[in-house]
This record gives structure tokens, C-alpha cells and sequence, in this order.
């Protein structure tokens, strides 16, 4: 019952929808000399983001590892 449901409103949607519409959603899309400029921003901060925290995690270790105290040697019991 619940298959036959489905497939009837799925038919009656697609029976309703007209093709006009189709052509008519590219009026919303403004395309301008600065879309592919924010894309290609857009794309750059997310590639070398990554990066940057990878360059400052790779410092930031052996500075941590530097500044700590030395460990104290326990002598052998032998």
C-alpha cells in the first residue's frame, strides 16, 4: 500500500511539473565577471588552509618539545 502511494504521487508530480520551469531557474543564476574570481578564492582558502595548519602544527611540536624540562635519568640497579 505504501509502494502504491508512492508511486502514484511521484507520477502526479512529475506529470505536473512543467518544463518551463526548468528554463526559467537560470534567470536566478547571475553570473558576472566576478563569479569565477570567487570560486577561485572560494577554492584557494580551502586548499592552503590545510596547509597552513599543517606548516604551524609541524613547528608548533618541536617547540613544545624543546621548551620542556628534561627528564631525570634513574640510575641502573645493577
Amino acid at each position: 500500500m505504501r509502494r502504491a502511494l508512492a508511486i502514484t504521487l511521484l507520477a502526479s508530480t512529475l506529470l505536473h511539473a512543467s518544463s518551463g520551469y526548468a528554463i526559467d531557474s537560470y534567470r536566478y543564476l547571475h553570473v558576472s565577471i566576478e563569479t569565477p574570481w570567487m570560486i577561485f578564492l572560494f577554492l584557494l582558502v580551502a586548499i592552503f588552509i590545510p596547509f597552513i595548519l599543517m606548516l604551524i602544527l609541524m613547528w608548533r611540536r618541536p617547540l613544545q618539545n624543546s621548551t620542556a624540562t628534561p627528564k631525570p635519568k634513574i640510575p641502573d640497579d645493577e
